[in-house]
C-alpha cells in the first residue's frame, strides 16, 4: 500500500494538523494587545510603558507584533510549551539606585530550552526555575531566571510547570491520518492503479522473477500509464489485490479522524473546510464559540503572564493591565457593524468617538460626551409629564 511505518513522519504534513496549527497561530498573531489603566471612573487606555510601545510596535528589531505572536503560538501548539526572552539592561538612578529596562523580546525554540527547578538554591534562592537556551545555531548555552522568560503553556500540564502538545497525547491517531495520506499518494503515483498478482503455470528463478515484476510495474504504473492496453502472454494472468476506497469506507473515516484532531484542538468543523452542516449563520456562530470555547483560555493566559512578568509592582498597583482585542475575529458586515454601532451610541455606552474608532475614522470634536434620549426616564416616573400620578408618590407637577 505504499506505507513503510519505519519512515520518519514529520506531523506538518499532515493536512487537518497543519491547519489546526495555522488556524491557532494565526488568530493569536492577528489581535492587537491593547494597554489599559483601571480607574474609579472605569477602564481607560493608558500612556504605553516601555514594555507596552515593545510588545504593541516592535518586540524586536526583526519581528513584528504579528510576526512574533504567531512564531510564539506556533510553538506552544507544536511542543506544548512557548519561551520568550526579555532582553534587559539595567539602568543606574542616583548614586545606589537603579532598575532594569526591557530593551527587547525574543522567541526561542521550545525544542531547544530545558526547564530546570533550582530546589537546592544552586543558583541563589532556592525555589525559583531557570530556563536553559542552547543556540541551534552555534550550540553556545544560555541559562535564564524566570522573571526574564515569558512562559506560555497548553492546557494540558499535569504539575502546571510544563505543558504537553496535542501531538504527544494523540500521537497514533495523527499518525494514522498521515498513513491515509500515504495511501493515497501512492495511489496517485502508481496513476490509480491498483496492486496486481501475475500468475503463470510453471517455474522460474528468481533472477527471471525479479525481471518479470520490474517489466509489468513499469508498464502498469504511473499517470503516464493510466487507460493503456497492456500485452499479457499466453499462460499468464493478472489478478487485482486491493480492495476499493469504498468498501473499506476510506473517505468516512478519513473525515471522521480529521474531526477528532481538529476537536482535540479546539478547531470547529467550518474551520477546517468542512461545511457539510454548515450555513452562513451556522458559520457565524462556530466562529463565536471558537472564541468562548479555544481563544478565551489562550487568551487569559498570556494576559496573565504577560500583565506578572511585564508590569512593575507599582504599575500594579496602579490599576494598569495588558489586554488582547478578542473582538478583532468577531467583526460582521458593514450593515450589521454599523447597526450595533448606532445602537451603542444612541444609548450612551459608547461615544461618537469610540464608534469612529472601530471605523479607523478621526475623532470629532464634541465626540467624547455619552448621548441618551432626553425623553428616557425611571420607571416609577412614567407619565409625571402628563400629570398622571408617579408609583409611589403624589404628582405635583401641574398639566401644560
Amino acid at each position: 500500500m505504499g506505507i513503510d511505518a519505519n519512515r520518519p513522519r514529520k506531523e506538518l504534513n499532515e493536512v487537518t494538523y497543519f491547519t489546526c496549527m495555522k488556524m491557532l497561530s494565526e488568530t493569536m498573531g492577528k489581535l492587537p494587545l491593547k494597554y489599559f489603566q483601571q480607574t474609579k471612573r472605569g477602564k481607560i487606555r493608558a500612556e504605553p510603558n516601555r514594555a507596552a510601545k515593545l510588545l504593541m510596535t516592535r518586540p524586536n528589531r526583526i519581528m513584528t507584533p504579528a510576526t512574533f505572536w504567531t512564531t510564539v503560538e506556533f510553538n506552544c501548539e507544536h511542543y506544548g510549551n512557548a519561551f520568550a526572552w526579555m532582553q534587559t539592561q539595567f539602568q543606574k538612578k542616583g548614586r545606589f539606585g537603579g532598575e532594569y529596562k526591557i530593551l527587547s523580546f525574543w522567541p526561542m525554540q521550545s525544542n531547544c530550552v530545558d526547564v530546570l527547578m533550582d530546589d537546592a538554591g544552586i543558583f541563589g534562592e532556592a525555589g525559583f526555575l531557570y530556563y536553559q537556551y542552547t543556540d541551534p545555531k552555534t550550540g553556545e548555552g544560555y541559562i535564564f531566571r524566570q522573571d526574564n522568560v515569558l512562559h506560555f503553556k497548553t492546557w494540558c500540564t499535569l504539575d502546571g510547570i510544563m505543558g504537553k502538545s496535542v501531538r504527544q497525547m494523540l500521537k497514533d491517531t495523527i499518525a494514522g491520518a498521515g498513513e491515509s495520506q500515504d495511501y493515497l499518494n501512492n495511489l496517485y503515483t502508481q496513476g490509480m492503479t491498483a496492486s496486481m498478482a501475475l500468475q503463470y503455470t510453471g517455474d522460474m528463478d528468481k533472477t527471471r522473477q525479479l525481471a518479470l515484476q520490474r517489466k509489468y510495474e513499469k508498464m502498469f504504473s504511473g499517470a503516464k500509464n493510466a487507460g493503456r492496453i497492456v500485452p499479457i502472454p499466453i499462460g499468464m494472468t493478472l489478478q487485482p489485490l486491493n480492495i476499493k476506497l469504498t468498501d473499506a469506507q476510506f473517505f468516512e473515516l478519513k473525515k471522521y479522524t480529521a474531526l477528532q484532531i481538529a476537536g482535540a484542538f479546539g478547531i470547529k468543523p467550518n474551520q477546517i473546510n468542512n461545511y457539510e452542516k454548515s450555513s452562513y449563520a451556522n458559520s457565524e456562530t462556530q466562529q463565536l464559540a471558537f472564541l468562548i470555547d479555544t481563544m478565551s483560555y489562550r487568551l487569559a493566559q498570556y494576559e496573565q503572564e504577560i500583565n506578572y512578568k511585564c508590569l512593575s509592582q507599582k504599575e500594579i498597583d496602579e490599576g494598569f493591565f495588558f489586554k488582547f482585542n478578542e473582538k478583532a475575529i468577531l467583526r460582521t458586515d458593514t450593515k450589521t457593524q454599523m447597526e450595533s454601532l448606532v445602537s451603542a451610541v444612541t444609548n450612551g455606552l459608547y461615544t461618537i468617538n469610540e464608534a469612529r474608532e472601530f471605523l479607523d475614522k478621526s475623532a470629532v470634536e464634541g465626540g467624547d460626551i455619552n448621548m441618551v434620549n432626553g425623553t428616557y426616564q425611571p420607571i416609577t416616573s412614567v407619565g409625571a409629564a402628563y400629570g398622571v400620578k408617579p408609583q409611589g408618590g403624589e404628582n405635583t407637577g401641574e398639566l401644560t
